[in-house]
């Protein structure tokens, strides 16, 4: 028998589609347990849904973004945060955004958001941006942004943002995520609790021990507000 190749096409399109219908939906926090009895049951993928009848237009507005943050750390950087925490309309919208306030040759450290990819406007001041792509490669990519400039940080790479400038920088993002979550590196591996084994870091950054217990002995600074 022959097949009519159209007819086949379409059949195996019907397929694909049929399975990226079915993928999981995106994680929209770190995790998400699952639990068998629902009266125990604390969270879900997100937040739970204000009564429609309930909803005043306050709960889609959020004032602050004027106020310049607090710079005064070790790493002379500040990042206001508008997300779904700040702002409950935000739940299921799939956006939030930032302020990020930079001291004179203040940075905002190397980090990642694993649930989105971010666009950063700069409004005030020079920064020098960057991200690394993945293994194998690590390539660096980098920009130095003045006013009125915009890059993009793909989802989930690490990134960085430093004020090159001799006065403050101001800059503005968007995320592609009401939860984007931020893992600042240097405080994940060397600020964990409890710490990460001494011989896991020693190896992994083929330094000497005491290297290892000098970093994990430092305060490493939170510029997440």
């Amino acid at each position: 028998m022959v097949f009519d190749q159209s007819l086949i096409l379409a059949a195996v399109l019907a397929l694909a589609f049929s399975f990226a219908a079915a993928s999981d939906p995106s994680p929209l926090q770190d995790f998400c347990v699952a639990i068998d009895d629902p009266a125990n049951a604390l969270f879900v993928n997100g937040k739970f849904c204000k009564n429609p009848n309930m909803v005043t237009a306050n709960d889609f507005f959020f004032s602050g973004l004027q106020n310049p943050g607090n710079t005064s750390n070790r790493v002379g950087s500040n990042v206001t945060q508008v997300t779904v925490a700040q702002l409950a309309g935000l739940n299921t919208l799939g956006i939030s955004m930032v302020r990020i306030d930079y001291a004179p040759y203040g940075l905002n450290p190397p980090h990642t958001h694993p649930r989105a990819t971010e666009i950063l406007l700069v409004l005030e001041g020079t920064l020098y941006v960057g991200f690394v792509t993945s293994n194998p490669n690590n390539t660096l990519f980098t920009k130095v942004l003045n006013a009125g400039d915009v890059f993009v940080f793909p989802e989930g790479l690490i990134h960085f943002q430093f004020n090159v400038g001799k006065t403050n920088a101001i800059a503005f993002a968007a995320l592609s995520s009401q939860n984007p979550g931020v893992i600042t590196i240097a405080n994940a591996v060397f600020g964990s609790k409890p710490p990460i084994s001494v011989d896991v870091l020693t190896k992994a950054f083929q330094v000497d021990k005491n290297v290892i217990d000098y970093l994990q002995a430092q305060f490493w600074v939170d510029n997440n507000n």
